[in-house]
């Protein structure tokens, strides 16, 4: 056991000391898990390695995303410091505490209190969508978690938005794909595991879904609720 502890440790010495906005981004997420644990994902916010990942595994050029679950920001602080410009952003957070700290960090992004299940609605009438669908979903809800017509609901929708190519990248503390098979071949999706880090609390996949080649477009930015 002193072995493992000593090889996990190690390197985290040669790691940079979080700054005191990260430690109180830490706290402030902390204390959202003590009050409702059960709808929490994790016990801290995610890290910039994992963040990177998802990036790397939008698709190439991508440059209009939808974010589900902002919680604290940050995978979003990476994404606008990626490159991709705030009003090209779409952030949902159920949490309204964490939500209102999203809109404190972030002032331009397009950001919306409520239910993920909701993304191509609101998507559509906020506008989003005029300009065409988006590149790709980037996605922190503890979708493992769900029941399976929820995921359905929120995976589906988040499709309805992407153009015939787009992704939905989602990370994971589980072993395997935290959308159910069932879902997936409903939706005509597939599922690859794109990369693996240590370095998150707890360590975390991530997963990419698409749609399957023989699968029809869904996007219609006309389509009614």
């Amino acid at each position: 056991m002193s072995c493992w502890i000593t090889m996990i440790r190690r390197p985290q010495s040669r790691m940079s000391a979080p700054s005191s906005a990260d430690r109180q981004t830490r706290w402030a997420f902390f204390q959202q898990w003590l009050k409702n644990p059960l709808g929490m994902a994790a016990v801290s916010p995610s890290s910039r390695q994992l963040a990177r990942q998802m990036i790397h595994a939008l698709p190439p050029a991508s440059t209009r995303l939808i974010e589900l679950g902002g919680g604290t920001g940050a995978i979003t602080g990476q994404l606008l410091a990626h490159g991709i410009a705030p009003a090209d952003l779409m952030v949902f957070e159920l949490n309204e505490a964490m939500h209102q700290t999203l809109k404190q960090r972030f002032p331009g992004i397009r950001l919306h209190l409520g239910n993920a299940a909701d993304v191509q609605r609101v998507a559509r009438d906020s506008g989003f969508l005029d300009a065409g669908p988006a590149d790709a979903v980037v996605s922190g809800l503890g979708i493992l978690s769900m029941p399976r017509p929820l995921q359905r609901d929120i995976v589906g929708e988040a499709f309805a938005c992407l153009r015939p190519d787009g992704r939905f990248v989602q990370f994971t503390y589980g072993p395997a794909s935290p959308v159910a098979r069932e879902v997936l071949d409903e939706l005509q999706l597939s599922a690859r595991r794109a990369s693996f880090t240590w370095w998150n609390v707890p360590p975390a996949t991530v997963y990419v879904y698409e749609r399957r080649r023989d699968a029809p477009p869904s996007f219609d930015a006309k389509r009614p609720a």
